[in-house]
């Protein structure tokens, strides 16, 4: 059986024009995850591991945010892990885990939430991975990093500002 209008064609159930293929709302979509800069040191070597009595890893975290053009934007995860014993450091590795987003029909107060919160939220994956890789290639034990909540610490930092405005 054949018919006149092929599926799809304008006027026939089921097709669609351009005005309809449009986004609507908010959107948010990932242009690319990189490493924008990797840092390993370990001074004594993973040697320095067999005379650790009181070895601790310290954690440190931070979250950058820069418009590239229009709605696309730079969101920078600054990790910093340092592993010590006393005043010793076994090794610190520095990373900063970045990806462009483009974020379109936000508002303000939810492009803030969304570039500080749920962008951060899917770099953190890529930023453990990283750590984890560096570790285990320069002869240490692998590190699964703790999860982070990106929100709580937003909403810190968010306190944190408005109590040093009202200051």
């Amino acid at each position: 059986m054949t018919s006149d209008n092929p599926a799809g064609a304008p006027g026939t159930p089921g097709a669609t024009t351009g005005a309809t293929d449009a986004p609507q709302g908010p959107q948010l979509g990932i242009a690319r995850i990189y490493v924008k800069d990797l840092s390993f040191e370990s001074p004594q070597g993973p040697d320095a591991l067999s005379g650790a009595s009181q070895a601790r890893v310290d954690q440190d975290l931070g979250v950058g945010v820069r418009r590239v053009e229009g709605d696309t934007y730079e969101v920078i995860l600054k990790l910093t892990v340092t592993m010590r014993d006393g005043d010793r450091t076994l090794y610190l590795v520095e990373l900063e885990q970045a990806g462009q987003f483009l974020a379109r029909g936000l508002e303000e107060q939810a492009l803030g939430q969304v570039l500080n919160i749920h962008c951060p939220t899917v770099l953190f994956p890529y930023a453990r991975e990283a750590v984890d890789s560096v570790l285990t290639r320069g002869g240490f034990p692998p590190l699964l990093l703790p999860p982070v909540n990106f929100e709580t610490l937003y909403r810190q930092a968010l306190e944190q500002r408005g109590k040093q405005q009202n200051a």
